[in-house]
């Protein structure tokens, strides 16, 4: 598949990492096209040729897009691609955690990705994935020795099949833990993983796993 990234920092390298292991083309965009490119040639040993750079307002490839942006920077990328965005699914992996990083920064009773679907011009198929697991860990699709479990919310079944096969095909395990507003748990947990990395010293190496 082709796979649209939206941001060149530290998420996108390591989704962008499990996308081309997965033998699929990424194109990354960044409002800075030199560090979109600047990433695109790190990922390029790995790459085979399927990875591309370009700036913001350069044409979405692909049907699946994904936000990896800061949350106060994804309303400005859907309005940018509000005429893309239609028929395509969208990703988002945010953590819209506040500035002290002891709560959300949306209200209660929403979520950032639902917030960010109610921007989202109709037809655009919203998605909340990746946001329990760090940056670092997805370079390699492992933590512990065992396969990331990456959490996926979303109302629209065909578009979490989509998104479950590129995780399966990055050597993870995809969780479909049910509709959009799901992702608000979601959420609380990315808060929750965050903050225990300062108590428990991990470095953003852990991850969250579901074992029986």
């Amino acid at each position: 598949m082709q796979v649209t990234i939206l941001g060149a920092g530290t998420m996108s390298r390591g989704i962008a990492t499990r996308l081309l292991a997965g033998a699929h083309e990424v194109h990354i965009l960044d409002r800075d096209a030199g560090h979109a490119a600047t990433l695109v040639d790190e990922l390029r040993s790995a790459s085979d040729g399927r990875a591309s750079a370009g700036a913001v307002g350069d044409k979405l490839m692909g049907d699946v897009v994904i936000l990896a942006v800061p949350y106060v920077g994804a309303a400005r990328m859907v309005r940018t691609y509000a005429d893309q965005l239609p028929g395509r699914i969208l990703v988002d992996v945010t953590n819209p955690v506040n500035a002290a990083y002891d709560g959300l920064s949306v209200p209660p009773g929403t979520s950032a990705a639902e917030e960010i679907a109610k921007l989202a011009p109709e037809g655009t198929k919203v998605i909340k994935a990746f946001n329990t697991t760090f940056a670092g860990t997805l370079l390699t699709g492992r933590a512990g020795g065992m396969p990331l479990d990456v959490l996926i919310a979303g109302d629209d079944a065909d578009a979490k099949a989509t998104i479950a096969r590129l995780v399966e095909m990055g050597d993870m395990r995809p969780l479909d833990v049910g509709p959009l507003h799901r992702a608000r748990q979601l959420e609380g947990l990315g808060l929750l993983h965050i903050t225990l990395q300062f108590t428990m010293g991990t470095g953003f190496g852990s991850a969250v796993k579901i074992v029986s």
